[in-house]
Order: structure tokens, then sequence, then C-alpha cells
């Protein structure tokens, strides 16, 4: 994947640039976007046009302090300050620079470069993050994931007090690391193959989604069945990792093209909220209405999810208590997808 920027000068005017969308008219002092301006304080637009003018280079500290700030004792907060409000302007994040590139310890770099008189000249502002490193996010955010749930539980249905809980909650994890490496796996693969972060991402995270379900729902039937000879009802299947996994392929999609953090956040758990209300819909369970099979089975389990309110009778699943039981899981695991997906980028 490779986050390109196209900038170059305008009219052979040597105070004009364009970078992206953004326009810098330095004999104007002016910050347009798509022709609209945007308000920059003096020094703030001093700083912007300094590291435009030194675009590639590294500028350091003394350099900001001596051109914008032009010997005026100032902290080291002042320039930091700077450039969280630059790029805030130009909706660019520190850990995937699309403008201005941090260089620790000795100051910063504007990463795009100027293509002379409109010819087209391209350059990575921000490489793509390996495809290992989000399988191996992922299958941590998995394990995360199902450690908080199975511990949930176990404290709030459980019966044999704190070995019980941390045992389920070792379970619980060792399962929601299968299905995070599944969804890594499949996402990175496709990553590597397209060599960037597209929409196809969404395919591959339901792919994963899809299979990690199928092996999750066979070792569920196979496995009860192969050691205690007892059939289980309903237990999460194809069907629910299709569902999660198209959502935490379309974050990832959303994390790995640059997105905010906020957004890719804020849309994770309204796609959480959506996919476990999505499951009930189809009358698809997750975590809660496994265990709840899986103590129908075996009685002498020491779990009892009647607490919560989650129990079968004539007229199907308790619906309130399942449906909220389903959008938390749902939210928490696609949540902890999001994470993943955001660290991967993070730590290029």
């Amino acid at each position: 994947m490779s986050i390109t920027l196209e900038v170059w000068l305008m009219d052979a005017d040597p105070n004009i640039a364009s970078f992206g969308r953004f326009t810098l008219d330095r004999s104007n002092r002016q910050l347009m976007y798509d022709g609209a301006p945007v308000e920059l304080g003096s020094r703030y637009f001093d700083a912007l046009a300094l590291l435009v003018e030194r675009r590639g280079e590294l500028v350091t500290k003394d350099e900001f302090m001596d051109r914008v700030w032009r010997g005026i004792p100032v902290t080291d907060e002042a320039l930091t300050q700077c450039i969280r409000s630059l790029r805030k302007a130009l909706g660019d994040e520190a850990g995937a620079p699309r403008f201005i590139q941090t260089v620790p310890k000795h100051g910063y770099r504007f990463v795009a470069t100027i293509a002379e008189e409109g010819e087209s000249e391209t350059v990575v502002a921000a490489p793509a993050q390996p495809a290992s490193r989000l399988a191996g996010t992922c299958t941590v955010g998995g394990l995360v994931a199902g450690l908080l749930g199975g511990f949930a539980y176990g404290v709030l249905a459980g019966t044999g007090g704190a070995a019980g809980s941390l045992m389920l909650a070792a379970m619980i994890g060792a399962l929601g690391t299968l299905a995070g490496a599944a969804l890594g796996l499949a996402m990175a693969a496709m990553l590597a193959w397209r060599k960037t972060a597209d929409p196809m991402l969404v395919m591959a995270g339901a792919v994963g989604g899809l299979l990690a379900g199928l092996v999750g729902n066979m070792l569920a039937y196979q496995g009860v069945g192969l050691l205690t000879g007892r059939s289980l009802g309903d237990v999460t299947g194809p069907l629910e990792g299709l569902l999660i996994g198209s959502a935490t392929g379309f974050l990832a999609w959303l994390a790995l093209g640059g997105r905010a953090r906020g957004l890719v956040l804020g849309c994770a758990v309204l796609s959480g909220i959506a996919t476990g209300i999505l499951i009930r819909l189809t009358n698809g369970t997750l975590l809660a209405g496994s265990l709840l099979s899986l103590q129908l089975e075996m009685p002498r389990m020491q779990l009892d999810l009647a607490r919560l309110g989650l129990r079968l009778g004539d007229a199907g699943w308790a619906i309130p208590a399942h449906l909220w039981a389903t959008v938390i899981e749902a939210t928490v695991f696609v949540v902890a997808m999001a994470f993943a997906a955001l660290s991967a980028r993070h730590r290029q």
C-alpha cells in the first residue's frame, strides 16, 4: 500500500505550490483547500511555508526558531503545538503522515515533492505497513477480545469462583486468538497481493471470518460430541463470522487508508452495534448463545447464564437479554480489530 500525493508549481509561480487538494500561496499568505481559505495563524503559516520550501529535507528545531520565531525565546512545546495545529488543518496524522513527518529528536520534514510545471510525480508519503504486522496485531486483538469476553461471563455468570473465571477467560481467549488470526491472515494476504489498502480488504475480512466461523462451528459440534457424546444446539457459525469479518475488513480499509483515528474508532463502535443487531435479526448467536447451548447440554457446568436473563423458552431466545449481549460482544470484538489495524499503521 502507498498513499501518494501530487504536488506541483502552479503557473510556474515559485510562490504558489499545491499538494493534494491544498494550495499554498506565499505571496498572499493564504492556505486554501479546494479554493476555500484555511485559517492559519501568522507563525503557523510561516512554519508551513518553511516546510514546503525545504520539502524533502529535514527542518531542525533551531531552524524553526530562527525563521519562524526569529530569535524570540520559546519552549519546544510552542513548536510541538504549531506542528499539531498544522496537521489538524491539513487533516494529517503523526502516525501515518501524508504531509508532515516527524524526525524524532531532530525536527520535521515535508514528505511530498514538487513536480515542475505540472509534471506528474508521485511520492510515497506513507509506506505500506508490512502484511505480517497486520496479521500479528489482529491476532493479539482477537486474544484481548476473547479474554475480556470470557472473563466477563466468568465473573457475571460463573459459579466456580476466581479459578473458574480465569479458566473460561483462557478458553475464550484461545478462540478469540484463532478468530483474530484468521481475519488478520486473510487481510494480510490481500494487502500483500494488492499492495495497497482498498475496499478489497472488506472481502478479505469476510472470507477470513467465514472460514473462522466454519472451523469454530465444526470444533464446537464435533469436539463436544466426541468428548461428551452430546450434540450442541445453536453455536457461532459461518454467518456470524462473515458479518464480523466484513465489518473488520471495512475498518482495516479505513485505518490503513490513513483515516483519522477518531473516525476509525467511531465507525468501529457503530459497525459493532449494527453487526450485533444484524446477527440477532438473522437468528445468529455469538459467545452468550454458544455458552448457553453448552450449559443446556452439560447442566453440571459451573455457569449460570440465567443470571443475565439468557435462557431458552417456548418462544425461543429471551430477545432483550440476548440482543444486548450479542451487540456488546460484536462491538468489543470489532473495536479490538480496529485498534489492531490502527496499531499496525502506527508502528510504521
